[in-house]
C-alpha cells in the first residue's frame, strides 16, 4: 500500500519517532507561526487545492474585514461546524436560567439601541453558562474557560452577547479555531482525555502558538476553576461598536460584573468536588434561584474612540488583548438578574441558539478577525445542530417583539407567510412587510481600503506583554496557583520536547515563574526562551481588576456553611450559628454520621442534609464541627470525617468548632490551629465567625 494512500497507517514506532518532528517555520508579520511542509505533506483543501496560509483569513488589508470569497476558511469552518451531532461541538455542557435585564444608566449619546435609551427599561433575558472542552456528560469543575452567553429579548429584536468568563481568547484569527478545539478535545485515536487540557495534543499546539500565552495565564489561574457561575465575571471578548442616532461611532467592550463578588476553588478541591458532585455548578445555580437568592450582574462598558485606539500599545481588534480598566474605566449601565429556572432543560437550555451576529440597531461589529469568523460559524453550526433554518421558531430563540418576513418552508417550519405574497417588491394590497430606512438596522459606514491578503496586523505580534501584566497583577497566592497549574498540566505530557517548548515561553512572562515551573518539571536548567516576535511593551502597570482575590466578596452572602454535627451537641448554639448565617444571606447544610440526623443534648432531633461520606468539606465555603465528647470519638474513627477536617484545614477555609471537636482535627493530623479557626461558645462567637468568613479563605495558612 502506498504511503500516499489515505488509508495508510504508520506503525507505533513510526508514530513515536514522528512525535517531535521539526518542521521548517516562518513567521508572519503578526508574529504567527507558519509551518512549511514538503510536497509529500502539503496541506490542501478537501478539493485537493494546496493551501498557502493556514493561519489567517483573507482580509481587506491587515486590519480590514474578512472576505466571503475565502473558500479555504469557509470549507474548514463548514466542516468543523458539522463534526458533531446532536450536541454542540464546544460548550456542550451548559446550564441556563431566565431573568431580566434593566437599564440603570441611559446612554443615548453613545448608541441608538432602544433598550439603552431610557433608565428603567427592562427586557426578558436568557443566560447559558458552559464549559468549553467537555461533552454533555462531563463534570462541572474541569479547568477550562466558561461560556457566559446572554440573550436579551429587546423591543427591536434579539441581542446576543456571546461571551466568556475570560476577556481574551487563545487565538487571533478564526482560521485557527478548529485546530484549537481539535487539540484540546480527546485525541482521535484513543478518544481521551475528556474535558481537560492536561495532555500532549493541547500543549503541543499551545507551544507553537505564542499568541495563546495570555489566555494560558488566565486559564491556569484561578479563573479556570470558578467556585460557581454566580461568582464569575463575563466578558464580550471582542471590540464592538456603539453607533448613536447621528451615526457617530465609538468602540465598546462589554463586561458582566457579579454583585456577589469573585470566588474560585483550589485545584485539589476541584478534583474532589468533581468526584463528590459532578453537577456542582448546576446544583448551585438551581438551589440559589429556588431559594430566592437571585444572582445579579452589572453590565459595564468600556467606551473609547479612534484616538485612543490609535495610541493604545496594542491593537483593539486583537482578541488576545484586553484594555485595562485603569486605562478605560468600566461604566455601569445596567443590571442582569436571574430569577427563574427553566421549565424543561432540553426545550430551553439545550435548544437555545446564541450567535454573535445577533445584534440590534445601535450595536455594530468591528473587523476583529476572530469575531468575523464567529459571525459565520455560529449560524452555520446552529443549522446543523438544530436540524434546519427554522431554529428561530423554537420559543427560546424566538424574538418577543413583533416580527415579519417572507422566509418560508424548510425543516420544522412552525409558521409561514400568510396570504398570496411571499416576495417583495410586490403590488398586492396586503403585500406584507417592507424595509424601513429610518428605523431599520444600518451598518456603520466605515471606510475600508487595502489589498486582498491573508495577513495580520503587525501589532498582533506582541504575544507576551499582556501575559506578563496579568501575571504581575495577581497576588502571591494566585501566582503560586498559576505555577502549580502549569506544572500539573505539563507533567501529563508524555513528550519531553513539548514540556520544554511551553516552558520556553515563560521567561518572557516572568523569570521566577519560569524557574519554578522548570524546577517543578525536573529540568536541569530552564529552557532557552523563545525570541519574542515583536519587542515587548515595558512598564505596563499591574491592574487590580485582573485579580480574583482583590475583587472578592465582602460578606458571606450567597455562600454555604457546612456544619458537621454529632449526637449530644448544644442545640441552642447550633441554632445561633444557623441564624448568624441566615442574617447575612448565607446558606447552611447539616452533615451528620447518618442521613437520619442527630439528637441534641436536650433530646431534640436535627435532620441531616448530607451523610458524612456524601458531604465532604470541599462542597462548602466554610465549615463548622460541633461534636460531643462521645460523638467526636465516633467521628475520629470514620475516615470521611477525618478527611472533612483535614481538607478544610488544608484548603485554608475558615473553621469553627466546639471544644470537643478539636479531637477530630488531631485525629486528622492537624495539631496547630491558627487565627482562621474559631472556638464556638456563645452567640457572639457565631457572629464573629460568620463575619470572618466573608473573606472566604484564611490564606495566611498556606
Amino acid at each position: 500500500m502506498s504511503e500516499k494512500s489515505p488509508h495508510f497507517r504508520p506503525s507505533i514506532e513510526t508514530q513515536k519517532s514522528n512525535e517531535t518532528t521539526k518542521r521548517s517555520e516562518k513567521t508572519g508579520q503578526g508574529g504567527e507561526t507558519h509551518q512549511q511542509g514538503s510536497d509529500d505533506a502539503r496541506l490542501t483543501t478537501a478539493q485537493g487545492v494546496p493551501v498557502s496560509d493556514n493561519q489567517n483569513t483573507l482580509k481587506v488589508g491587515s486590519r480590514g474585514p474578512a472576505l466571503l470569497e475565502d473558500f479555504h476558511f469557509r470549507e474548514k469552518m463548514f466542516h468543523f461546524d458539522h463534526e458533531r451531532i446532536p450536541e454542540r461541538v464546544v460548550h456542550a455542557r451548559g446550564y441556563g436560567a431566565r431573568g431580566y435585564f434593566e437599564t440603570t444608566d441611559a446612554i443615548p449619546d453613545l448608541t441608538s439601541a432602544h433598550l439603552l435609551q431610557e433608565k428603567g427599561r427592562k427586557v426578558p433575558a436568557f443566560v447559558r453558562f458552559s464549559t468549553v472542552a467537555g461533552n454533555k456528560g462531563s463534570m462541572d469543575l474541569a479547568r477550562d474557560a466558561r461560556g457566559f452567553a446572554v440573550k436579551l429579548y429587546t423591543e427591536e429584536g434579539n441581542w446576543d452577547i456571546v461571551g466568556n468568563n475570560i476577556p481574551v481568547f487563545f487565538i487571533q484569527d478564526a482560521m485557527k479555531f478548529p485546530d484549537l478545539v481539535h487539540s484540546v478535545k480527546e485525541a482521535p485515536d484513543r478518544a481521551f482525555p475528556q474535558a481537560q487540557s492536561a495532555h500532549d495534543n493541547f500543549w503541543d499546539f499551545i507551544s507553537l502558538m505564542p499568541e495563546a500565552m495570555h489566555m494560558i495565564m488566565w486559564t491556569m489561574s484561578d479563573r479556570g476553576i470558578p467556585r460557581s457561575f454566580r461568582f464569575m465575571e463575563g466578558f464580550g471578548v471582542h471590540t464592538f461598536r456603539f453607533v448613536n442616532a447621528e451615526g457617530k461611532s465609538h468602540f465598546v467592550k462589554f463586561h458582566w460584573k457579579p454583585k456577589q463578588g469573585l470566588q474560585s476553588v483550589l485545584w485539589d478541591e476541584a478534583v474532589k468536588i468533581n468526584g463528590a458532585d459532578p453537577d456542582f455548578h448546576r446544583r448551585d445555580l438551581w438551589d440559589a434561584i429556588q431559594a430566592g437568592d437571585y444572582p445579579e450582574w452589572e453590565l459595564g462598558v468600556q467606551v473609547f474612540d479612534d484616538a485612543f485606539a490609535n495610541k493604545f500599545d496594542f491593537d483593539v481588534l486583537d482578541a488576545t488583548k484586553l484594555i485595562p480598566e485603569e486605562d478605560v474605566p468600566v461604566r455601569i449601565i445596567g443590571r442582569l438578574v436571574l430569577d427563574s429556572v427553566v421549565e424543561n432543560f432540553f426545550a430551553e437550555t439545550e435548544q437555545v441558539a446564541f450567535c454573535t451576529q445577533n445584534i440590534v440597531r445601535g450595536i455594530d461589529f468591528t473587523n476583529d478577525p476572530l469575531l468575523q469568523g464567529r459571525n459565520f460559524s455560529y449560524l452555520d453550526t446552529q443549522i446543523k445542530r438544530l436540524g434546519g433554518p427554522n431554529f428561530t421558531h423554537i420559543p427560546v430563540n424566538a424574538p418577543k417583539c413583533p416580527f415579519a418576513h417572507f422566509q418560508q418552508d424548510g425543516h420544522m417550519a412552525m409558521h409561514n407567510p400568510t396570504g398570496r405574497a411571499n416576495y417583495e417588491p410586490n403590488s398586492w394590497k396586503d403585500g406584507g412587510p417592507r424595509a424601513d430606512a429610518e428605523t431599520g438596522f444600518t451598518s456603520y459606514p466605515e471606510a475600508i481600503e487595502g489589498e486582498k491578503r491573508k495577513v495580520r496586523a503587525e501589532l498582533f505580534a506582541d504575544h507576551y506583554s499582556q501575559a506578563r501584566q496579568f501575571y504581575e497583577s495577581q497576588t502571591e497566592v494566585e501566582q503560586g496557583h498559576i505555577a502549580d497549574a502549569l506544572i500539573f498540566e505539563l507533567s501529563k505530557c508524555e513528550v519531553l520536547d513539548i514540556r520544554k517548548r511551553v516552558a520556553a515561553h515563560l521567561p518572557n512572562i516572568d523569570t521566577d515563574l519560569a524557574r519554578v515551573v522548570s524546577d517543578g518539571l525536573g529540568f536541569d536548567e530552564m529552557p532557552k526562551p523563545h525570541a519574542p516576535r515583536r519587542d515587548m511593551v515595558e512598564g505596563l502597570k499591574p491592574s487590580d481588576a485582573l485579580s480574583i482575590l482583590k475583587n472578592g466578596p465582602d460578606s458571606f452572602k450567597g455562600r454555604k456553611l457546612g456544619i458537621l454535627v454529632t449526637d449530644g451537641i448544644d442545640g441552642g448554639l447550633l441554632a445561633s450559628l444557623q441564624q448568624a448565617v441566615k442574617d447575612v444571606g448565607g446558606m447552611v447544610e447539616i452533615v451528620a454520621p447518618t442521613i437520619g440526623g442527630i439528637k441534641t443534648s436536650d433530646g431534640k432531633s436535627v435532620s441531616a442534609d448530607q451523610k458524612i461520606d456524601g458531604g465532604p468539606s470541599v462542597l462548602y465555603d466554610a465549615v463548622a464541627v460541633m461534636a460531643s465528647a462521645d460523638g467526636v470519638k465516633k467521628l475520629a474513627s470514620i475516615h470521611p470525617a477525618k478527611e472533612f477536617a483535614a481538607d478544610a484545614f488544608a484548603h485554608a477555609k475558615f473553621i469553627a468548632l466546639t471544644g470537643e471537636a478539636e479531637q477530630l482535627f488531631h485525629a486528622a493530623g492537624v495539631d496547630d490551629f491558627d487565627d482562621g479557626v474559631f472556638r464556638l461558645e456563645g452567640k457572639d462567637d457565631c457572629a464573629d465567625f460568620i463575619e470572618a468568613c466573608g473573606k472566604m479563605r484564611f490564606w495566611q495558612r498556606g
